[in-house]
């Protein structure tokens, strides 16, 4: 180690720390790994921490065994494979940024003659795009009343028919298609419509003039549209600052800390006003984590697919790389973007507002009566923090027919349905479907991060292969798996005595039934297994409806078990050639089958 150190390069990279069991310890960028990475060391007389560290670095640097560097081109790109490494990977000492969504934006193409208003969450290729947002909540709501108020092109493919269709019919369209409105005209529309994206309230006003009328005609369900679309509308802070502001377009960031818990706050201030803003939990050691959170937090918000919309980013607390990661962003965007922390002035009030909404969402948080059983999970698992975000595995088959594989994910004691996932798996049985699912969640990692926790249908046996295949991908993550306790050798589901068992870390955990603990896994496994029998119904209607195809052609129920004992799945059998069938069938039930399946060929 000692002469690893003594040898590093004085050149911009990543440094990776691994302990005795080689697993990844902290991902951290320098401008010069020479310099850095020594930083965090004494060397007399033996190696050993340096006492200026903080206590969580502290014991970090004691269990340093190893040592690994990746050299980069530039310090820019040492920050974008940090962040990178850390998404991934889930280092045990580096801050876990657990919101890592992108919110949407509202858009035009403003070089269009007739152009419409839209839903992105990337940047959209044009030679004028105008964005407005972002929007946490509300962007759809938003979106739906400018066509609800504003008589636009409703629909993409409006123009190309050529033709008035039932939209101008109803006054909902002035009909460009035909003529009868032209870009002078409805380039006015864009403006009021424009006007309604500025200042909610004059939308709320259209909208609840719009759910009156709506009311008084006796149309009931178009009323509770509008009036479903005001609250979400509702929802969209917009707070005036225009005398703190003058008009500017800001993003705002702020942390406040209080113990090891913390809260980060984004305002977005858009023409001097509130119209947007979200907020992160964190866990946080000490006050040195405070750059780390910044820096990752801005970077992973902005990315290279991200609309930037505002003229400057506000911090409440200046952190390291502030200009390093400015330059970075405005070669990102392809514009200029300046990070800055005010000491003064009108800016200098908005990160106070930024921190006082931090400050208040953190006593609120610490002031509510929170339930113990997420620290007692974590206990029982013996884990660093609780675990936030979980995902939780089964698959389904019947007979080894139609495997099909669910994750479900359980986020801050919600189930994210939006995140769960379905999975068609070939093998023929539990241990390779289990293997073929994981490792196509594993291979998804860069675009979607693991979470803090698997959850496992499936005994040891199975939580080994999984912490196996997330060894190989360089991954720190708990895995639990639940199974039904055995009796001679067989999993015992009589009914009154079936036990589930816990396989963890620490060993095998045998709960009570009436224990909350093993109650919440029972939950999660429950939950996979339904959304997994769901999709598997599912399967089987469409491979029933695919046999009665085949049985239809005179090919009998023999032959399509033979063909899918073969080829694993109908789509196995589409695809092969006629040779392949004819290793299964005779010639004349392979061209039989063949021709069904393309018929253009035949």
């Amino acid at each position: 180690m000692i002469k690893r150190l003594k040898n590093l390069p004085d050149q911009p990279g990543v440094y990776q720390y691994f302990d005795k069991d080689d697993k990844l310890l902290y991902v951290g960028k320098a401008k010069s790994l020479k310099k850095r990475v020594k930083s965090y060391f004494r060397f007399t007389p033996t190696l050993s921490p340096a006492p200026n560290l903080s206590p969580r670095i502290y014991q970090m640097i004691t269990q340093v065994v190893r040592l690994e560097t990746i050299v980069t081109p530039s310090e820019s790109d040492a920050l974008l494979l940090e962040n990178s490494l850390i998404k991934q990977l889930k280092p045990k000492y580096n801050i876990l940024l657990r919101d890592d969504k992108t919110y949407p934006y509202i858009y035009i193409d403003l070089s269009e003659p007739f152009p419409r208003f839209e839903l992105t969450r990337k940047v959209v290729k044009g030679k004028k795009i105008k964005y407005f947002g972002p929007f946490p909540h509300g962007a759809k709501a938003i979106l739906d009343s400018l066509y609800e108020l504003v008589p636009l092109v409703q629909k993409k493919s409006c123009l190309k028919g050529g033709k008035a269709c039932l939209f101008y019919q109803i006054g909902r369209c002035k009909a460009p298609c035909e003529g009868r409105i032209d870009r002078e005209a409805y380039g006015e529309l864009v403006t009021e419509a424009f006007q309604y994206i500025h200042h909610k309230t004059r939308l709320k006003e259209a909208l609840e003039k719009r759910m009156l009328f709506y009311a008084e005609s006796l149309r009931f369900e178009e009323a509770a549209e509008i009036r479903d679309r005001i609250a979400a509308i509702d929802k969209i802070e917009e707070v005036s600052t225009t005398d703190l502001a003058r008009l500017e377009d800001l993003d705002i960031f702020a942390v406040a800390f209080h113990d090891t818990e913390g809260v980060l706050v984004r305002l977005f201030m858009r023409e001097g006003k509130i119209v947007a803003s979200s907020h992160t939990y964190l866990n946080l050691h000490d006050e040195s984590d405070l750059s780390e959170i910044y820096r990752r937090s801005i970077l992973e918000f902005y990315g290279s697919e991200t609309p930037f919309t505002a003229t400057a980013i506000l911090t409440a607390h200046p952190f390291e790389e502030q200009e390093e990661l400015s330059k970075l962003l405005s070669t990102r965007i392809g514009k200029s973007i300046t990070i800055k922390t005010p000491k003064q002035g009108h800016k200098k009030r908005l990160i106070e507002l930024g921190l006082q909404n931090a400050q208040e969402l953190l006593r609120q948080k610490r002031t509510e009566p929170s339930s113990e059983l997420p620290e007692k999970i974590r206990e029982l698992l013996n884990l660093e923090q609780i675990p936030e975000r979980i995902e939780i595995f089964d698959n389904s088959h019947l007979s080894g027919e139609a495997p099909v594989g669910a994750m479900v994910v359980r986020d801050k004691e919600r189930w994210d349905k939006s995140s769960y996932r379905h999975y068609n798996l070939t093998a023929r049985d539990e241990y390779h479907q289990m293997e073929q699912m994981l490792t196509q969640r594993i291979a998804s990692f860069e675009k979607s991060p693991p979470p803090d926790l698997w959850v496992i249908d499936g005994g040891e046996t199975l939580r080994q292969l999984a912490l196996t295949l997330l060894q190989h991908k360089g991954v720190n993550l708990p895995v639990v798996g639940i199974a039904k306790e055995k009796i001679d050798a067989k999993a015992h589901r009589a009914k009154g005595a079936a036990r589930d068992i816990l396989y963890t870390d620490e060993g095998e955990l045998h709960l009570m039934p009436s224990d909350k603990r093993l109650q919440w896994f029972q939950r999660l496994r429950d939950e996979a297994h339904r959304f997994a029998i769901t999709f598997h119904k599912k399967q089987r209607l469409k491979e029933d409806k695919k046999i009665s195809l085949l049985e239809a052609k005179g090919i009998g129920p023999a032959k399509v078990k033979r063909l899918l004992d073969y080829f694993g799945t109908f789509e196995a059998i589409k695809e092969a050639d006629l040779q392949t069938l004819e290793k299964v069938l005779n010639k004349r039930d392979a061209q039989s089958i063949y021709n069904h399946l393309h018929p253009a060929e035949s």
